[in-house]
């Protein structure tokens, strides 16, 4: 459904979140049962265990913008990060992605 996109080492919503947290609470106001899924992802650079700290804190900022943005907390679900091995792209990788829940 949507990506947010942040800077290395950094937790700060990004000012092109909007799109992404506006496009996540316009599909819930009109499916009253559905709810999203939070994951943050980390890039494969620097402490793992700071990493995924840094990704949970991702999903948090993102969960707040939700909240913000109308969206209530219990139609949130926080998914544990994920860190990202191998040769793909740090960029890509630090994200958090929203998803209808499953």
């Amino acid at each position: 459904m949507g990506k947010v996109f942040f800077e290395v080492g950094s937790s700060a919503l990004p000012a092109d979140a909007t799109a992404a947290v506006n496009t996540a609470a316009e599909f819930l106001k009109g499916k009253a049962d559905a709810k999203l899924d939070l994951t943050g992802y980390t890039d494969k650079s620097g402490d793992v265990e700071k990493n995924l700290e840094l990704a949970k804190e991702r999903a948090k900022a993102v969960r707040e913008a939700l909240k913000a943005a109308g969206v209530p907390e219990d139609r949130i679900n926080m998914k544990p990060p994920v860190s990202i091995t191998g040769s793909g792209d740090n960029a890509e990788a630090r994200r958090v992605e929203l998803n209808p829940a499953s």
